[in-house]
């Protein structure tokens, strides 16, 4: 207790930290100024009935930041820009070029591969501020609008969530941790408030049982997140001895850390976007005048929203999301490389393409379980929600898992810093 009030006082102290803190505050502040903004004509009451009876609102509130709860002109949040990289992600995997940049170009193709994600997302925003626009209409929540109020308004929904992304960006470069995922991550603490408020009016002793189960299920989610991003598999690492006239240079050992989740919460909220944006369509698509297409997107639906198929595909989606996203930003070869090129090597392993193969074993491994665990951990409210019927509980344990795998990240960097700053 006494180190982390040590490290806290430093946090202080430390000009650039502070400053970096206090711009992280204050672009969430502004953030959550634009979240309360509505746009006009919003009818409150049906937008309540609306949202108590559907997931996939609930769900997609998470990536607004709370936004769409009460039809803000920031109403998509970030999810535009998160469709957008899951996009150049997979770009990665079908174009040789986009991957030779994102991985053997270091930081000037990483800035050139954000840049394409940007681009994609403004005809993504503008497309799901008019599928969005569409269906509330069509579900009386919003006032029958003219082509130009129309226009209007899809030009200022995208517009809020470029606006957000900008945010984010800023927060990744003059702040401390990942901008987008701090966004979603306020926009959970925000609604912390009103559910708190909501359990309270409506606490019922029969339902204590009910309570304790949610709580129980919180603090496993909890703690599986901690020892999942904390796990590390160790390879060790020996550096030759080399002799310069009289001196000995090497021959120390070290290691190199494989995270049992190398992608940390990607792959949660890749998952969700995945799910959610053919939902998304599928409820635009459910309302138009052709009975075919109609019937044929509410049958999909249906079957979407049943429990047990929903928790699958969810536990599906993560499970190789984490393996995707691992394979795209670790590289074994390039490790192996530049341990050759060091002078270091792997005990017992020949240095090269052996070594290469040697660490993609061990993290083909590791990441297995990594994958298995983070999945279950998805899917455990979703199962408390079959159980009780309560679908709060699966928008809130999907909350809660975002927003530990942020706060962990966020400590990591904070402390990164703290140690740099002690030198």
């Amino acid at each position: 207790m006494s180190n982390f009030f040590i490290k806290l006082g430093l946090v202080f102290k430390d000009a650039t930290l502070r400053k970096r803190i206090l711009f992280v505050f204050a672009a969430l502040a502004v953030f959550r100024l634009l979240a309360v903004i509505p746009i006009p004509g919003v009818d409150v009451f049906q937008l309540d009935q609306f949202f108590s009876n559907n997931q996939f609102l609930g769900l997609l509130n998470i990536f607004s930041g709370g936004g769409l709860s009460n039809l803000s002109i920031v109403m998509l949040g970030v999810a535009p820009y998160i469709t957008s990289s899951i996009i150049m992600q997979l770009l990665t995997i079908m174009s040789p070029r986009l991957k030779a940049i994102y991985q053997e170009e270091g930081e000037a193709g990483r800035k050139k591969f954000s840049q394409y994600s940007r681009l994609i997302t403004i005809p993504l925003a503008f497309m799901q501020g008019f599928a969005f626009l569409t269906l509330l209409s069509k579900q009386g929540i919003v006032p029958n609008l003219t082509t130009f109020s129309l226009l209007t308004n899809v030009l200022v929904i995208a517009a809020g969530s470029i606006l957000l992304m900008w945010i984010g960006e800023l927060i990744t470069e003059f702040g401390i941790g990942n901008g987008v995922s701090l966004i979603i991550f306020a926009g959970i603490v925000a609604g912390l408030p009103a559910t708190i408020n909501q359990l309270i009016f409506t606490f019922d002793v029969s339902q204590i049982p009910l309570y304790a189960g949610f709580i129980i299920a919180g603090l496993l989610i909890t703690a599986g997140v901690v020892v999942v991003t904390e796990a590390e598999r160790p390879i060790p690492i020996t550096y030759a001895k080399r002799v310069r006239g009289m001196k000995v240079y090497g021959g120390i050992s070290t290691y190199l850390p494989l995270r049992v989740n190398q992608a940390g919460v990607i792959p949660i909220i890749f998952a969700l976007s995945i799910l959610l944006f053919p939902q998304m369509i599928l409820n635009f698509v459910a309302n138009v005048d052709s009975q075919i297409i109609a019937s044929v997107s509410s049958f999909i639906l249906r079957i979407l929203e049943n429990g047990w198929i929903y928790g699958a595909l969810y536990f599906i989606l993560v499970f190789l999301f984490t393996y995707f996203y691992t394979a795209v930003t670790f590289d074994p070869d390039s490790i192996a490389t530049n341990l050759q090129k060091s002078g270091a090597f792997v005990p017992g392993v020949r240095p090269g393409r052996t070594t290469s193969e040697y660490i993609g074993k061990i993290l083909t491994r590791i990441t297995l379980v990594g994958a298995i665990f983070l999945g279950l951990i998805a899917i455990i409210p979703l199962g408390m929600q079959a159980i009780t019927g309560v679908t709060a509980l699966a928008i809130g344990g999907t909350a809660l898992l975002i927003a530990v795998s942020v706060v962990i990240d966020l400590i990591r960097k904070i402390e990164a810093q703290i140690s740099m700053r002690e030198y």
